[in-house]
């Protein structure tokens, strides 16, 4: 492109922006492209989680594991998150919630199960006669917010399991109840149904699983209220056939 024709179309602001894969840009990015990682970004990612960091996840207490899990930047879904949602309750509680990731509004506040969704889970438990405060932990499948509300990722999952695992470790509890599909599957290593996978109880390395809908589902299917009502009822028989 010779002088002239740059200096017009500069004047114009009809040159092209070029952007490096590193993020580093000689002009500035245009706001409208900063709410979310291009293509570029995200296929050049290079994860910082190293086998070393790994193994001394084993040794982590909770809050440790937490603090490790807000600076994490294993996967493409940092470069997008506010914060991260490491999950809240009981620290020695004997029901586990899994959920599949953060909302919108779990996003925000950092906290899991917000809004709608967290105002009938909150209705659930309470239903059985629990709280979140007491013997009751919820968290999710990964810890940050994947773009739009989408299912994450078997990447993502497979990035965020050892936050989970560890977690799962150092609650030790005495049932885990999977919200939805995506936790299940994960949780199971399997591709079923959930229609295949309720009713009954599921074995995760020697812990009691049930399986049910997701609390996001229910609101939009209200008739199905009824059936998370059983698997509910299951979950306690199994918990009183434990003490």
């Amino acid at each position: 492109m010779n002088t002239r024709r740059r200096q017009i179309l500069n004047e114009l602001n009809l040159l092209p922006a070029w952007y490096f894969r590193s993020g580093i840009s000689n002009r500035k990015q245009p706001s409208h492209l900063k709410s979310s990682p291009s293509k570029e970004l995200t296929s050049s990612f290079t994860p910082t989680k190293t086998l070393e960091q790994s193994k001394e996840m084993d040794q982590m207490n909770l809050d440790q594991l937490k603090l490790t899990v807000a600076h994490c930047t294993a996967c493409p879904l940092s470069l997008t998150r506010t914060h991260t949602v490491f999950g809240t309750g009981d620290k020695n509680a004997t029901w586990l919630f899994v959920g599949e990731g953060p909302g919108a509004r779990e996003d925000e506040t950092g906290e899991p199960f917000v809004g709608q969704a967290g105002k009938l889970l909150d209705q659930m438990l309470s239903a059985i006669k629990l709280s979140r405060e007491h013997q009751v932990f919820i968290t999710n499948i990964v810890k940050c917010r994947p773009p739009n509300n989408r299912n994450p990722t078997a990447y993502e999952a497979k990035q965020c399991e050892p936050f989970l695992t560890r977690q799962i470790a150092l609650i030790k509890p005495k049932l885990i109840i999977a919200l939805g599909k995506v936790a299940a599957q994960n949780l199971l290593k399997c591709d079923s149904s959930i229609s295949s996978l309720r009713g009954k109880a599921h074995d995760y390395s020697g812990t009691p699983l049930i399986v049910t809908y997701h609390p996001a589902y229910l609101l939009r299917f209200l008739p199905d209220k009824a059936k998370a009502w059983k698997d509910l009822c299951l979950a306690q028989s199994i918990m009183k056939s434990l003490t």
